[in-house]
């Protein structure tokens, strides 16, 4: 399994009128340069087998950007533990019920940032995770700790890491 683990683009600063933060939207300058950012990264992160997203406006725009990018082919998947407010913990059974899928989940920081550690049994992830960036990991074999490896770090307009200290 490959999972990427992706923070959605820049969103509009105000909050709609009468409605929520769950309803900001992404700007159209992020959903360009977005589109740019992930249509560079589609040869590294490959075929995606399926795509998972926090329900607020901001990632399902980046979640549909992402599946063009990619040539995904399958639905687009809402998932609670993709919330904001969700403990790491709420996505170990997304991952092992999509164990045999290449899997993107996109979310929010801190949490993207705080499951990168977790999963790559680090205390915090050493970069920061800016909307748009793109965080490659992929599962080890068996019962091996941490259960997943390193892959790439690619936040939008820096060059891509394929090692972070």
């Amino acid at each position: 399994m490959r999972l990427f683990l992706v923070r959605h683009g820049d969103a509009d600063a105000e909050i709609p009128e009468g409605l929520g933060d769950e309803a900001r939207a992404l700007t159209a300058k992020a959903r360009a340069n977005t589109a740019q950012h992930f249509a560079s990264l589609s040869a590294r992160m490959g075929p995606v087998g399926r795509i998972l997203t926090s329900p607020l406006v901001r990632t399902v725009q980046t979640a549909q950007i992402l599946s063009i990018a990619a040539k995904h082919e399958g639905p687009l998947k809402v998932h609670r533990c993709l919330l904001p407010d969700m403990p790491v913990g709420a996505v170990e059974p997304v991952l092992n019920e999509y164990a045999d899928e290449n899997l993107v989940l996109v979310g929010h920081q801190p949490s993207m940032g705080a499951l990168a550690a977790h999963l790559l049994g680090m205390q915090s992830f050493p970069k920061p995770v800016n909307p748009g960036t793109v965080i490659g990991l992929e599962r080890t074999e068996g019962e091996a700790s941490p259960p997943f490896k390193f892959l790439f770090y690619a936040a939008p307009g820096q060059q891509v890491l394929d090692i972070i200290q």
